[in-house]
């Protein structure tokens, strides 16, 4: 299949040197989509009202296809789901197929060989996943973080996306960092510098990244302490190249540089406007109202917001039916049945990203504002390119953690990689990353950070197979 991309989008992390994560229920199109609850589960969810595709004008034989698409082996999907006008037409869960297991096997023996500890749970990890198994965001999570900025300006925490960010951010009062609006946040172009983890275990610290990382975002996951640096940085100087964004090409005001350190501000933000962290006003206020039950990581900072500094940027763990439920409350325009959970005004402002956030200094196709992005154009097999520029809205993080948003049909399409969370230093959701396989609590992707390598998947082809079906 040819594919016009950059592959190195939608990251959130570099090549974690140690990492790691089935077959679960694999219905044809023609079975029964009704799953009966698991008894005595952990992760509950509100019940998706349930229609077969021909019901909502879907073609059962091609969407079929799609779903084949996006399950292949070697793709490393765990999840894929379409809802179509609120309901749940199809989904599908599996682990590692035959291909992919040969690879993690060779992996462990590889690693085994080299007298490398590998806990028996890590080694039978990604085996069986189904719809209770947890997926995570990567960076999905930074779109759940601009959700909440508008929720907490709804209820008045917040002045505005136009306010000063140095209201919060007080670090900031008392020079031209004043100037950085919580919009400039949210559309990563607040004019301060990517940071990377630099040194070894266990004294890494952030400094200006010396790499681009115009589409990682920086790598922070090293670090104990994930926030402190972040906010510490200084606005960089303009029309010189800076290493973070470009080896060619200069850096000029109003640029987009696509930073977690800036996420991860809004988290801190939030906490200080609120007085509550990230975890605790997304429990109350967004989960709860929902269906979602959402488990947040922090740094391993012993003090911070909750024992740790909440990750903004990335590393929320639920299930694809959950994340499901965020991608359409954004095609209700923030309602959740009669509730209204975000202000309509606040979602045509993420619904306008193709308009008012176009990146415009690279000559490229797409969109990123509000922590959302929209989906590039993509030529596919048949030489069409797809989808339009500018029309698609997408969540997306590492290893192809994607919520896609076609507001048009009124459908969202969920597509997960494997995942297991490595808890083994604690069963804490505090981010240790450490070459000690038994020290190390990480949200473990595959393949990316396991193989280094990435997913042969494609959210704009998934989405092209999806709308083929469409009648």
């Amino acid at each position: 299949m040819t594919l016009i991309f950059k592959i190195a989008k939608w990251g959130t992390m570099s090549i974690v040197a140690f990492s790691l994560m089935s077959c679960g229920d694999n219905p044809s199109i023609s079975e029964s989509l009704t799953i009966n609850e698991k008894e005595n589960s952990l992760y509950t969810d509100l019940i998706w009202e349930e229609a077969t595709p021909t019901n909502v004008g879907i073609d059962p034989v091609l969407l079929e296809n799609s779903f084949i698409y996006a399950l292949a082996d070697e793709t490393y999907t765990q999840a894929a789901i379409i809802i179509k006008d609120e309901k749940l037409i199809y989904e599908k869960y599996r682990g590692l197929e035959a291909n992919e297991l040969g690879f993690w096997n060779q992996s462990l023996t590889e690693r085994l060989e080299l007298g490398v500890e590998i806990p028996q749970e890590l080694q039978d990890a990604f085996i069986n996943r189904d719809r209770y198994s947890l997926a995570t965001s990567w960076s999905t999570a930074k779109s759940f973080v601009g959700i909440l900025i508008g929720i907490a300006i709804d209820q008045g925490y917040i002045q505005s996306v136009d306010e000063s960010a140095s209201t919060y951010i007080t670090e900031w009062s008392n020079d031209n960092r004043n100037q950085i609006t919580i919009r400039n946040l949210l559309d990563m172009r607040s004019g301060l510098p990517g940071l990377c983890a630099t040194g070894s275990q266990p004294n890494y610290e952030l400094e200006v990244c010396p790499y681009s990382i115009h589409w990682s975002g920086g790598n922070l996951t090293p670090v104990q302490n994930q926030l402190d640096a972040c906010i510490n940085r200084e606005i960089a100087e303009t029309g010189i190249i800076q290493s973070w964004y470009s080896s060619e090409r200069t850096w000029e005001k109003d640029y987009l540089l696509y930073s977690n350190c800036d996420a991860q501000v809004l988290g801190e933000l939030l906490f200080r406007a609120t007085g509550k962290d990230l975890q605790s006003y997304a429990d109350i206020n967004l989960f709860s109202k929902i269906g979602f039950e959402g488990h947040w990581w922090r740094d391993n900072e012993n003090n911070g917001q909750s024992n740790g500094n909440y990750l903004a940027y990335c590393c929320l763990d639920a299930t694809a039916r959950d994340f499901a439920k965020f991608g359409q409350l954004i095609l209700n325009n923030g309602s959740w049945g009669n509730e209204q959970i975000v202000s309509s005004s606040y979602v045509e402002k993420i619904k306008r990203i193709g308009i008012d956030s176009v990146v415009e200094e690279d000559g490229s196709y797409y969109s990123y504002g509000m922590l959302f992005w929209t989906l590039d154009p993509t030529q596919q097999d048949d030489g069409t390119d797809f989808p339009p520029a500018n029309k698609i809205l997408l969540t997306a993080g590492t290893d192809g953690q994607y919520i896609i948003l076609d507001i048009e049909n009124n459908m969202v399409l969920v597509r997960n990689s494997l995942y297991y969370p490595m808890q083994f230093a604690s069963f804490d959701r505090k981010m240790i990353a450490t070459g000690d396989l038994n020290a190390i609590n990480y949200p473990q992707t595959l393949p990316l950070s396991w193989f280094g390598y990435y997913s042969s998947f494609h959210p704009s082809v998934f989405l092209y197979l999806v709308s083929k079906s469409l009648n």
